[in-house]
């Protein structure tokens, strides 16, 4: 048993260090070719079909780009194809949901109290989501609709922003989030996988063939390339969010996530405009800070709006240990809720050592851990994982209690 944990942990690095690869070479290539595209220039010595060219200097050496928009007279010798990259992504970003998610589903796929579900029934919910997922988007963008770019992309976002919710009462906090990344990146790489290489390749086979390839297959590329353009941004943060339990673990973290699709659209919008040599909006920073500001209120504001009763009205009941590290009723507490993983020895099933090297068996290693605790299991739901020991609300508040008391305390 426990050769197959620390197996099966290595796989897990495995697949996660291929993904961030993969991610990398299909995100760094995505923007360049965005940023060449949109600052491409048309001049009239450009050859028959060509419709602009760019001047490049990097790494010592000059670059001369010239693009077509269907296809150039003749096929060239050698022609790079740029889909292997999103192709790679996907694959080792779903061998990364099998590992972790579907492989240790009761612990971070499955809260409980947010839905009783077994693991069997958990998985399947999410592959069907993924897959139901790219079949309305592309029903969408082949509808009469995808004739309007910009009316088809705000459908797509009231999509993007039911599915946030909708994850939000299945899964964890955690698996809810990294699912919407997953929902939206599956959009991403069958859009090459499904429209835009496909498309390509008809263009290629018709340069071959003599005849003269139909405008209308890059015009349909070049609308989901759009959408892949200003999808990536969310994607990343998605992808990261779960070393960030304050945006995931908190009361309103589904409408955290409709602010951070609309941050990765200000924030686009400017390196779009930037590279289309339009001009610098400064006006979208402004907008995407504003945008920050409230997730930052949304993930710590007390639950006022929900009518429960907010955690400062309860502080006063502890102000005789403010300052005092080592409450008690916080170390029985977190000796019943977090010690059967954070231990030297853990006892809670496939744990073989403490996560991240936190120990919370005594008053000093809770005490240096303070600040974690209230953020992790206080201020946030990210632990335990899937609230797998059952922790309550009440004990989240005693928590946060603590901390801020003992904070206040420290000031006086």
């Amino acid at each position: 048993m426990y050769e197959y944990a620390i197996a099966w942990e290595w796989l897990a690095f495995a697949a996660r260090w291929f993904h961030v690869i993969t991610a990398i070479a299909w995100i760094g290539s995505s923007f360049y070719f965005i940023a060449l595209d949109l600052g491409l220039v048309k001049r009239p010595h450009l050859p028959p079909g060509a419709y602009g060219e760019e001047w490049q200097v990097h790494g010592g050496g000059f670059y001369h780009i010239q693009k077509y928009l269907v296809a150039p007279a003749q096929m060239p010798e050698h022609l790079t194809w740029f889909k292997y990259e999103s192709y790679f992504t996907w694959i080792s970003g779903f061998l990364m949901l099998c590992i972790v998610y579907y492989g240790g589903a009761d612990l971070f796929l499955i809260d409980r109290h947010v839905l009783d579900i077994s693991p069997s029934v958990a998985i399947l919910i999410s592959l069907g989501s993924l897959a139901l997922g790219w079949v309305v988007y592309d029903l969408l963008c082949k509808s009469p609709l995808g004739r309007n770019t910009w009316g088809l992309m705000a459908v797509v976002y009231v999509v993007l922003v039911f599915m946030a919710w909708g994850y939000t009462q299945l899964f964890t906090g955690r698996a809810a989030f990294l699912h919407l990344g997953a929902f939206t990146a599956t959009i991403m790489s069958a859009n090459v996988f499904m429209i835009i290489i496909p498309n390509q390749k008809i263009v290629v086979a018709d340069l071959i063939a003599g005849r003269v390839p139909d405008p209308k297959y890059g015009q349909v590329a070049k609308q989901r390339s759009l959408h892949n353009n200003y999808l990536t941004l969310p994607v990343i943060f998605f992808m990261l969010s779960n070393h960030y339990p304050l945006s995931f673990g908190t009361q309103f973290n589904w409408v955290i996530a409709a602010l951070v699709f609309l941050m990765g659209v200000t924030m686009r919008h400017w390196f779009n405009t930037t590279h289309a040599r339009k001009g610098r909006p400064t006006w979208t920073w402004i907008v995407t800070v504003i945008l920050f500001i409230l997730i930052m209120w949304l993930s710590t504001v007390p639950k006022l709006l929900t009518g429960e009763t907010d955690t400062a009205a309860v502080a006063p009941a502890f102000q005789q240990f403010a300052g005092d590290p080592h409450f008690p009723a916080v170390k029985q507490l977190v000796s019943t809720r977090c010690s059967m993983c954070h231990a030297a020895e853990p006892v809670y099933e496939g744990i073989v050592r403490p996560p991240n090297g936190v120990m919370l068996e005594n008053d000093a290693e809770i005490a240096a851990h303070a600040r974690e605790i209230y953020i992790q299991a206080g201020r946030s739901h990210a632990m335990p994982p899937g609230n797998i020991t059952d922790i309550t609300p009440d004990e989240r508040k005693l928590l946060v209690a603590w901390f801020e008391s003992a904070v206040e305390g420290k000031k006086q």
